[in-house]
C-alpha cells in the first residue's frame, strides 16, 4: 500500500513537472532536482548527478529515462512506470488537443508571441540546469578537462557548422571516464602490492 501511495505522488509530481516544463529533457532538469532533492529528499545530490548520467547515455529522451529512474528507486516498478506515465501524459494531451485545432491554432497572433516567450524561458531553464550541474560537479583535474575540451569542440563545431552528433561527445566523454576508473583501480591495486 506504502508503494501504491509514493507511486500515486510520484505520478502527480512528473504530471505537474511535464505541465509546466517546456523545451524537452534538459529544461526539466532544474524542476527534476528542485523537487527530488531539494523538497522531498528523494535523492541524494550524488543520486541525481548519477541519473542525469545514466538517464543521458542509456537510449530514449532524458526525461523519460529520469522518471523511470525516480520511480524505480522511490517505489519500484510500479513506482517507475507511474511516473513515466505522469511525464508523458501532459506533452501526449497537450499535442493532442493542438492537433485538433493546428491551422487555427498557428494562426492567432498571440499564440506566435507566446512561444517567442518560451522560447527564451528554455534557454534560461536548460542555462540555469547547467549551471547548477557545474557548481556540484567534482572538480578534478579530468573533469575540467572533458568540460573545457566539450565545451571548446562545441563552441568550434558551432561557429563553423560542422555537424557533430550529441551522441559522439556522450560516447567519448563515457569511454573517458571509464578508462580514468580504470585506471585507478589499476593503481591503487598496484599500490597494495
Amino acid at each position: 500500500m506504502e508503494k501504491f501511495k509514493n507511486s500515486i505522488k510520484l505520478f502527480l509530481t512528473m504530471f505537474k513537472i511535464g505541465l509546466f516544463t517546456f523545451g524537452g529533457g534538459y529544461a526539466m532538469l532544474a524542476l527534476l532536482e528542485n523537487e527530488f532533492v531539494e523538497k522531498k529528499g528523494w535523492l541524494t545530490k550524488e543520486e541525481f548527478l548519477n541519473m542525469l548520467a545514466i538517464g543521458e547515455s542509456t537510449p530514449g529522451p532524458i526525461a523519460i529515462n529520469s522518471a523511470t529512474f525516480i520511480g524505480y528507486k522511490t517505489a519500484g516498478v510500479m513506482g517507475s512506470a507511474f511516473a513515466t506515465l505522469g511525464v508523458c501524459l501532459p506533452s501526449f494531451i497537450i499535442i493532442y488537443i493542438i492537433s485538433l485545432f493546428f491551422d487555427a491554432f498557428l494562426s492567432l497572433k498571440f499564440v506566435e508571441y507566446a512561444f517567442l516567450g518560451i522560447r527564451a524561458c528554455v534557454v534560461y531553464l536548460i542555462a540555469s540546469a547547467g549551471f547548477k550541474l557545474f557548481k556540484s560537479l567534482k572538480k578534478n583535474v579530468l573533469s575540467i578537462f572533458i568540460f573545457a575540451s566539450v565545451l571548446c569542440v562545441m563552441t568550434a563545431f558551432s561557429v563553423f557548422a560542422v555537424s557533430f552528433s550529441t551522441v559522439f561527445y556522450i560516447l567519448i566523454c563515457g569511454t573517458i571516464g571509464l578508462a580514468a576508473y580504470l585506471i585507478s583501480l589499476i593503481s591503487k591495486k598496484e599500490a597494495k602490492k
